[in-house]
């Protein structure tokens, strides 16, 4: 495997080598690409390859050149640690029997905060202007022009910070470029004016687990067509959508790093490396985590890293985003929702139907969630007080024939009806009527400050609720909406600082919600997914955000929590 002479190994041959003698630790497909690293310094030259030591090692030391802009190595020189020495060392040491580079395409996956936007920096500007490319044309890429900037911005900091670099390349907004060359580096979105009519040398493809389609990818692949040697860096965290180009490219990669030693798959243009632990690895396990984040001690430290840990074993819907983020594995979109130990232990001392007698003359936020009109309605009150408490009570209602139906479908909404927690309605479809004189009757025991609806459908119910003097507020149900405070319920419920009063019905919705993340990692709930009914979680959720937002000096609060004991 390689050269004789153990003591002549470059550093990112010697990292190959820890990792493939276990010195290193390291999952599966960072093996293979050490492995096929030695596999081809043998068999190489069969396929008309061969390595270049000293074009590797100029790309090396041309990154060591290079200066941190920001954080605890702002100023400092940067240091490629030797797992971006062995990308860099393959992707820019292998050649074609032509002279020119073997690979035109990177796939580097890596978890967050492993240096990918500092690293991806550094190769944006020597492809731009140190790669011998007359004209050269490099982009750095994302869906939106401002995602695309985290990249190029911090090749912008560092052209700033590097006196001989400054000489050569001038500055202009966004632009980067060498008139000796004729050269530039640029910011491109796929919401830019045009990623038509381009002469692509380099691009830079940042979180591509968030391209929502395979145009751009398609787009840029073509620009490069008239160049001698291009480059097509994609640089990602896992993501969820498993129809995308990302898990696409991510599938790619594993045929090829499992292909190559039989030859059943060889692409000899494409490297790839993707740093996650392995099929049987506990996630919570410590002694794994450092397979998905090769920087950890250094750009990723372990400390955060435990908290977060700790978090997702609580929250379940934080479950998936530390998996994805932090240990670079692909998850579903959608997740059970609610740490059901932890919710059950907010009952609190007031059973759910004697919560509104004990609330009298309080403060509450409405959430009003609408059904269609032969289904479930759920308005929620929520309570907030001066310790940090929310008390909350649910009231639903569903017609009658309904009721009869999903009783014998096996659901316990006779049971609920009997018991008080579900108000039956007469006929197959719900009379808002009962609605507006329950919220009446709640007008004469509690000062209702708002009330959240979702906006669809609810227009005459909005305009009867406004003539009673109730203050309104469209809510939306998207993302950007329900993450605030369905996030805030969670820490909520895990701190034990809601009282449901072990309302069955609410609990049982609470069981059933099921959420959807986007690649952000905010949540919504999701309908679709939920098993059953999620419409008094929904309520909750709504009227939880308008108490979050509230000004406390309106309320009348602080005047139960010690004689609840709590």
């Amino acid at each position: 495997m390689g050269r004789a002479k153990k003591e002549s190994l470059h550093p990112a041959e010697q990292y190959a080598r820890d990792v493939l003698e276990g010195r290193v630790v390291a999952c599966k497909w960072v093996k293979l690409a050490c492995e096929r690293y030695f596999h081809d310094l043998e068999h190489g030259h069969e396929r008309g390859l061969y390595f270049d030591r000293a074009a590797a090692e100029r790309k090396i030391k041309f990154t060591s050149l290079l200066k941190h802009s920001k954080g605890q190595w702002a100023g400092e020189f940067f240091k490629p640690e030797p797992w971006q020495q062995f990308i860099d060392w393959n992707v820019f040491g292998w050649m074609r029997a032509d002279g020119t580079r073997r690979f035109r395409a990177l796939y580097e996956e890596v978890a967050r905060k492993n240096g990918k936007s500092t690293h991806g920096a550094t190769t944006g500007i020597y492809l731009a202007f140190a790669d011998g490319e007359p004209g050269a044309e490099v982009y750095s890429a994302a869906t939106k022009r401002d995602q695309a900037r985290i990249v190029h911005s911090e090749a912008i900091r560092m052209v700033k910070k590097n006196r001989a670099l400054r000489k050569h390349i001038k500055i202009y907004k966004d632009n980067l470029h060498m008139e000796a060359s004729a050269s530039k580096y640029e910011p491109l979105g796929a919401d830019s004016d045009s990623i038509d009519g381009l002469n692509v040398h380099g691009v830079l493809g940042d979180e591509i687990h968030a391209w929502k389609s395979r145009e751009m990818w398609e787009v840029l692949d073509t620009a490069t067509g008239s160049r001698r040697q291009p480059l097509f860096v994609a640089i990602t965290t896992a993501g969820m959508d498993r129809q995308s180009i990302c898990f696409e490219k991510h599938e790619y990669t594993r045929k090829v790093l499992e292909g190559f030693k039989d030859g059943s798959f060889v692409d000899d243009t494409w490297f790839g490396i993707i740093f996650t632990i392995d099929e049987g690895d506990d996630w919570r396990d410590e002694a794994c985590w450092i397979k998905a984040n090769p920087n950890l001690g250094i750009s990723k430290k372990i400390d955060d890293l435990r908290m977060k840990a700790k978090r997702a074993e609580k929250m379940p819907a934080s479950q998936n985003n530390f998996k994805r983020r932090e240990l670079n594995i692909w998850v579903q979109g959608e997740t059970k929702w609610m740490d059901m130990e932890a919710w059950r232990k907010c009952g609190g001392l007031i059973d759910a139907l004697d919560l509104p007698e004990h609330l009298k003359d309080r403060t509450c936020y409405a959430g009003l969630d609408l059904s269609s009109t032969n289904d479930l309605t759920a308005l929620a009150l929520v309570f907030p007080d001066d310790k940090g408490f929310y008390d909350v009570v649910l009231r639903f209602w569903l017609p009658e024939d309904v009721i009869e139906t999903r009783t014998q479908e096996g659901t316990h909404y006779d049971q609920w009806v009997k018991e008080g927690y579900i108000q039956k309605t007469d006929g197959n479809v719900i009379d808002y009527e009962w609605i507006f004189f329950a919220l009446k009757e709640d007008l004469k025991n509690h000062r209702i400050e708002r009330l959240a609806y979702d906006r669809w459908g609810a227009s005459r119910v909005v305009q009867v609720l406004e003539n009673m003097g109730i203050e309104v507020a469209q809510f939306g149900q998207g993302f950007v909406s329900m993450n605030p405070p369905m996030k805030e319920l969670e820490r909520l419920v895990l701190a034990g600082q809601i009282r449901h009063g072990n309302n069955p019905v609410l609990t049982w919705m609470a069981d059933n919600l099921v959420a959807r993340m986007d690649p952000a990692g905010n949540i919504k709930p999701d309908k679709t997914k939920s098993k059953e009914k999620i419409d008094g979680m929904v309520a909750l959720i709504m009227a939880l955000d308008l108490a979050l937002r509230r000004d406390p000096a309106q309320d009348m609060s602080g005047i139960m929590s010690e004689d609840w004991g709590m």
